[in-house]
């Protein structure tokens, strides 16, 4: 191919009106395409951090072409893509015309492997930049991608993907991402890239690992990247503190999650231990001290449970630089969860009967996990029994060491005696819930069965949940983006 590539401009390095200033909101990057690219752009385009969600991009953009792209907006993030042939590939094997049937399922793409496919890097990395470029398109403020720890066989393509579409920050947690400073660094300069994958289950014959050559992808040198900047979500300063001392490259500020934000916690440090209820005990030692992250030096933000107004004017007087709010913006009207979901959620709200639990074992991580007690939702056990257990997406997938000193796959959440042939246990495989799919339902985007059943979707929140309905009007069923920024602002 010609040896100019054409990438959008902060891409190329050009820097951000505002930049150069930290924001005083962050909007949290939650779920699979909850915070969707429409959600991070309402956020941006009125002076604070949208974030996407980088988690199953690849399954999302599929999903989306298979549904016929019905407004054209990822057929031209596609056609922004700097290289064109990758596009046309994606078109070609994805995208339908008004859209499938809707009893008809969708195409399965290729599970997160180590050698990556050239089609599975295709669509991974464009549709990482699809997101990310729709979220920036027309105006010139930052824009954030929000990836974890947990999830690591797509981040090297996710994170190239973002990069080619000028992503400014870079947020990770639920884990401890010590190596994705420095990979930021080499990504931004064109350079290949290793990432070194956890191994449960032994020690394999081989390090696990996976990688991604920027030229080779192109054909040819790739200009210099922007290198965005790169937070770390933690829940202690001990953890802020190692990953100072221990990363890869520059840390630039810490997020400071609490255990009541929504999707994935901490585990409570020390032993597990369960209320009445069934949910993780957390104790003293968890509780968030603000002047141990001032006395890190770097820029914090307070997150969990910070979506009231006056929120934010206490946590700079903590000395935090201001807060991160998910919840609230999850059941906006620009967020990517279905009208019904949000509906529901928010008449149980109003109703003051909205109930979120936190699941110790629900996760395929090992996280805590939390979950909107809902009907028709993956939370009713009657659903969840009836449910087959299938693993046909596979982000959250652990690599293992067979006995062969091999590197393989497997997942809690999947059929049961494949988990155990695989060296799973079968207490960690009880009460697992398929995430992947759960979630891909939450956005409209379930998976029709060969019963003809589709996918229960499963949504996630914060314990502030039961607060949101501050935000609607009173004669309204819904708010938006904007309504949550004035209230947390006071303007």
């Amino acid at each position: 191919m010609d040896s100019t590539i054409a990438l959008p401009a902060t891409a190329a390095g050009m820097v951000p009106l505002n930049l150069l200033q930290w924001p005083n909101i962050i909007q949290g990057g939650m779920g699979v395409g909850v915070s969707g690219w429409r959600l991070a752009k309402a956020v941006s385009t009125r002076g604070h951090l949208g974030v996407v969600s980088g988690t199953a991009l690849d399954s999302v953009l599929a999903r989306r072409l298979q549904l016929g792209d019905p407004e054209g907006h990822l057929r031209r993030a596609l056609a922004a893509f700097p290289v064109p042939g990758v596009a046309q590939r994606i078109l070609e094997n994805y995208f339908i015309p008004g859209g499938k049937p809707a009893d008809q399922p969708f195409r399965i793409i290729s599970m997160p492997a180590l050698e990556a496919s050239r089609p599975y890097e295709d669509l991974c990395i464009a549709g990482s930049f699809a997101e990310v470029f729709l979220a920036k398109e027309n105006h010139n403020n930052p824009v954030g991608i929000n990836l974890l720890e947990k999830i690591q066989t797509p981040t090297l393509h996710a994170l190239f993907g973002a990069m080619l579409a000028g992503v400014d920050y870079v947020l990770m947690g639920a884990g401890i991402p010590r190596q994705i400073p420095g990979l930021l660094d080499q990504l931004a300069l064109g350079q290949p890239v290793e990432m070194r994958l956890d191994v449960a289950g032994g020690t394999p014959a081989h390090p696990a690992v996976i990688s991604l050559d920027p030229m080779a992808f192109f054909g040819c040198p790739v200009p210099p990247l922007q290198r965005p900047r790169f937070l770390a979500i933690v829940s202690s300063p001990v953890l802020a503190d190692s990953l100072l001392r221990k990363s890869s490259g520059k840390i630039d500020g810490f997020i400071v999650e609490s255990s009541i934000a929504g999707g994935h916690n901490a585990p409570p440090r020390g032993p597990m231990k369960l209320t009445d209820s069934g949910e993780p005990l957390y104790g003293p030692r968890d509780i968030i001290d603000p002047e141990k992250f001032r006395q890190l030096g770097l820029p914090f933000w307070l997150a969990g449970g910070y979506g009231r107004p006056g929120k934010l004017a206490e946590a700079q007087k903590l000395g935090a630089t201001g807060i991160q709010v998910g919840t609230a913006f999850a059941f906006c009207e620009e967020s990517g969860l279905t009208p019904e979901l949000k509906r529901a959620v928010l008449k149980e709200a109003r109703a003051g009967r909205l109930k979120v639990h936190t699941a110790p074992c629900a996760s395929p991580t090992g996280f805590p996990f939390k979950m909107v007690e809902l009907p028709g939702t993956l939370t009713d056990q009657e659903i969840y029994e009836q449910r087959d257990r299938v693993c046909d997406v596979g982000q959250l997938r652990q690599t293992w060491a067979r006995e062969d000193g091999k590197i393989g796959f497997r997942c809690p959440a999947e059929p049961i005696d494949n988990y155990i042939r695989k060296g799973g246990k079968l207490e960690d495989a009880c009460g697992r819930q398929c995430l992947c799919n759960s979630l891909l339902a939450a956005i409209g985007l379930g998976q029709v069965r060969s019963s003809g059943d589709m996918e229960a979707p499963l949504v996630t929140a914060g314990d502030d949940a039961a607060d949101l309905a501050q935000y609607l009007p009173e004669s309204s069923d819904s708010y938006t983006a904007a309504d949550v920024l004035r209230r947390l602002t006071g303007n």
